[in-house]
């Protein structure tokens, strides 16, 4: 082989090598809104790079999600077979319809693995939708018989466990979501690197609550020491939303006040260009649109703002 040729192969190679390990995480978003398209909610399958044991974050959506995403060649096999073999478990942040629907509705085509979530989480599952009530129990847990299929593992509240089957590790938060109502933030680990995924919730002085003070004190070192990857956070409603009618939800002023409050802990040359994923826009005349210029309109911490679409990947 020629010199010059040794070199740029050498050359493509390394640059190949660098750009793979910056990449920690990839993200599949299966659904991406809050409400009216039952084809389309709130479900992220996340795994390390180059992995392919994914959790999934929230279920909203699953199966149709799934074949866009095969579609795309993000995934290999049919739908059926990546829920039974690469989604290993389901981290569920609150029990509204639009955030599991797709697991209860797909739950009798799938395979034994375990539901995250936190205590109020896993209470509203057992007694509200795997029961023979509404749906059959395919639990281990909860109204007889239990058929044992899904496994419940109750987090607590700042405590790291592994995410079995994977080489991930999650703790999980409280957030406030129409207080006294709660949903969770998830923060996902993969050595030394994170991501931090929060379900539906409402600003800390409109929710009357610290929650998202809280997680802030806790992850605002790993901003600041560049291991927090992304973080994914919902924006549901235009900025023209009354407080009062915001139900436990975000809107772009909102949003940006709450990063405000986590640039004060880490510093604003922290999230400057960091990835905010935004997530839950909720559908409706021309809210998307409007939403979409009211962040890209107001930025003061100049976040890197990203508006996931279904089966596009995102890596991180």
């Amino acid at each position: 082989m020629k010199p010059v040729l040794t070199i740029l192969l050498f050359a493509c190679v390394l640059f190949c090598k660098n750009t793979f390990s910056q990449t920690s995480f990839k993200v599949i978003p299966l659904g991406v809104k809050g409400g009216i398209d039952e084809s389309n909610l709130s479900a992220y399958m996340i795994a390390p790079t180059g992995s392919n044991d994914y959790v999934c974050l929230d279920a909203g959506t699953l199966h149709y999600g799934i074949e866009k995403a095969v579609q795309a060649k993000l995934l290999r096999g049919t739908a059926e077979e990546v829920l039974k073999k690469n989604i290993k478990g389901y981290l569920i942040s609150h029990a509204h319809l639009d955030h599991l629907a797709g697991m209860i509705i797909n739950s009798p085509d799938d395979s034994s693995k375990n539901i995250y979530g936190l205590d109020y989480c896993v209470d509203v599952l057992k007694d509200k939708y795997f029961s023979w009530k509404s749906w059959a129990n395919f639990a281990d847990e909860g109204e007889k018989p239990a058929l044992g299929k899904y496994h419940y593992t109750v987090l607590t509240p700042g405590i790291e466990i592994p995410l079995q089957n994977t080489d991930m590790e999650v703790t999980a938060f409280s957030l406030s979501h129409a207080s006294p109502y709660q949903s969770t933030a998830f923060l996902v680990r993969h050595n030394e690197a994170y991501v931090l995924y929060l379900g539906d919730t409402g600003a800390d002085s409109v929710e009357h609550s610290d929650k998202m003070h809280q997680l802030w004190q806790h992850v605002a070192p790993l901003l600041k020491a560049k291991k927090l990857k992304a973080l994914f956070i919902e924006v549901s409603f235009a900025n023209e939303q009354p407080d009062k009618q915001l139900f436990g939800h975000l809107t772009p002023r909102w949003l940006m006040s709450s990063l405000e409050d986590l640039a004060l802990l880490s510093g604003k040359e922290a999230l400057n260009n960091f990835p905010v994923v935004i997530t839950h826009i909720k559908p409706g005349g021309n809210r998307e649109q409007v939403i979409r210029t009211q962040l890209k309109a107001y930025n003061p911490l100049h976040v890197k703002l990203i508006i996931p679409e279904q089966g596009k990947l995102l890596a991180f």
